[in-house]
């Protein structure tokens, strides 16, 4: 009869092996839907998002348990623990900005520049062009240069959403840029509240004729 211990070391790897397949699969569906006609190079690439995704799981539980240590011996002195949990992230990120290098270059030796932004919004559940459509469709009078920004700060919020622990941070990070772009609209003179209403409507006078038939 197997001890506790060996009980617990096999359900610990059991639970290690679920997880490689749960991230496997993760990654299978975003590779899946890319035209990589290599099968080599499509196994790759399906290997380092899932290894990212691994690597990025073991970065953010590091962090949660030495704050969590922190928090747990921490005495009447605030700012003292304030502090010690900002070095901690100081470490996390600079951790998760080497990480972040070294996945997109091992992507880049195998993609083109058009299927890492595939990758990237793969990870980020698609935002960006969704975000971005939605932008467009809502304020059809946008100038280049106002196109333009809008893009680069959802391509940033993108950066930082790959590397987020979670769902709710990735679409914090994305949040966090929209709000950005909001209020560089408003001060262009753009009224979002109107446009937004107007683009309801849009919408719902192009869908009836199609209900009708």
């Amino acid at each position: 009869m197997p001890s506790v211990a060996q009980k617990a070391k096999k359900s610990a790897k059991e639970e290690a092996q679920a997880y490689i397949q749960v991230t496997n699969q993760r990654a299978d569906k975003i590779v899946d839907n890319m035209a990589i006609s290599d099968r080599t190079k499509k196994l790759k690439v399906r290997d380092y998002v899932a290894q990212q995704y691994r690597d990025l799981s073991r970065i953010h539980e590091q962090r949660d348990a030495r704050v969590k240590a922190v928090k747990e011996t921490a005495g009447t002195n605030k700012q003292a623990t304030e502090k010690r949990i900002a070095e901690i992230d100081e470490f996390t990120n600079a951790e998760l900005a080497k990480l972040h290098q070294t996945f997109i270059g091992n992507l880049q030796a195998q993609l083109s520049a058009e299927q890492v932004d595939q990758v990237k919004d793969g990870m980020t559940y698609g935002v960006v062009p969704i975000t971005y459509k939605g932008y467009l469709a809502m304020l059809p009078n946008l100038t280049e240069e106002q196109k333009t920004q809008i893009m680069a700060w959802l391509v940033e919020a993108r950066e930082h959403a790959m590397d987020a622990g979670t769902s709710e941070k990735k679409h914090g990070w994305f949040g966090k840029y929209k709000g950005r772009i909001n209020n560089y609209l408003s001060a262009a003179g753009y009224d979002l509240k109107k446009a937004g209403d107007e683009w309801v409507a849009r919408e719902k006078a192009e869908q009836e004729p199609n209900s009708k038939k």
